[in-house]
């Protein structure tokens, strides 16, 4: 048989089966075919339908966790930048009110000259030769500084100026063994003298037996001597050390200023001097300050 009457025979069969497909049809005889041809495709249209909506959503899923996860970032960085804001905010109120402390004692002693400096540099610890304890400031000569000038807070005495620079001086602190200051009793106006202990701390020597002084007194500078003004504040007596044997009874006195927090003092550049004091200084001791 030629190719082109087996073409033609072969359009004639497709189009014989088209015909019969439509009068079929519109008699009716092929929707049986039609519904179980549906019943079996619904399954694979429904999972293709679960798979596309599953494709879809994670799709939304991973776009929707990207921008979650920039969006963290963000929040994050916000969170950073907020951490350190507030705590330059903190140390800054901190600042301002230990600068506001100091302001109000000025006020409430108007008849010192200050200089105010900021704590540079500190030496708490051993030497080979003896404790030291002290403290470097950011301020010197240039800014009317000189040595033995007293340094306080508004919680009390710190120590006196013993180094000058041009810019920087260096302060002797009055916990140190070789500091020693002029001192009275509140309550009992008993004097003696504070010396720098070598745990840290301070005892109050030379008070004479039968002087009555209690834990809890307040021991302020006497002024005796002129290297010191008087009434400032160095701390409170803990203990009394009393023996009967002894010329002389002493105590602990525990300081009112705190020596391993400072940050901010004062210089006292000028001050009256208690003369009195220079022509009598307690027991003719020497050395004291």
């Amino acid at each position: 048989m030629s190719e082109p009457r087996t073409r033609w025979l072969a359009v004639g069969v497709v189009g014989a089966l088209l015909l019969l497909g439509l009068a079929l049809g519109q008699l009716g005889y092929l929707q049986p075919a039609r519904n179980a041809t549906r019943a079996l495709l619904v399954p694979f249209q429904a999972g293709l339908t679960t798979i596309g909506t599953d494709i879809s959503n994670l799709v939304r899923s991973a776009r929707d966790l990207r921008f979650l996860r920039q969006h963290n970032a963000e929040l994050q960085a916000e969170v950073n930048r907020l951490s350190v804001e507030n705590a330059r905010l903190t140390e800054v109120e901190r600042e301002n009110e230990r600068l506001r402390q100091l302001l109000n004692f000025t006020r409430s002693n108007p008849w010192y000259d200050y200089k105010a400096a900021a704590v540079v540099g500190q030496r708490i610890g051993e030497d080979p030769s003896n404790l030291l304890f002290s403290i470097f400031v950011d301020v010197g000569a240039r800014d009317g500084v000189a040595i033995d000038m007293p340094v306080i807070t508004d919680r009390g005495l710190v120590g006196r100026v013993v180094a000058v620079g041009p810019n920087v001086a260096g302060v002797l602190l009055l916990i140190d063994p070789a500091s020693a200051v002029n001192a009275r009793v509140q309550n009992s106006r008993v004097t003696g003298i504070v010396r720098g202990n070598i745990d840290g701390g301070l005892v109050m020597e030379r008070i004479p037996q039968g002087e009555t002084i209690s834990p809890g007194d307040i021991v302020l500078t006497s002024g005796l001597g002129g290297n010191f003004p008087d009434k400032l504040v160095i701390g409170q007596i803990t203990e009394v050390l009393q023996r009967d044997s002894d010329l002389f009874q002493s105590a602990r006195v525990r300081p009112t200023v705190d020596f391993g927090k400072l940050e901010e003092v004062m210089v006292i550049v000028t001050f009256a001097t208690n003369f009195e004091g220079e022509l009598q200084s307690p027991l003719g001791e020497e050395g004291t300050d």
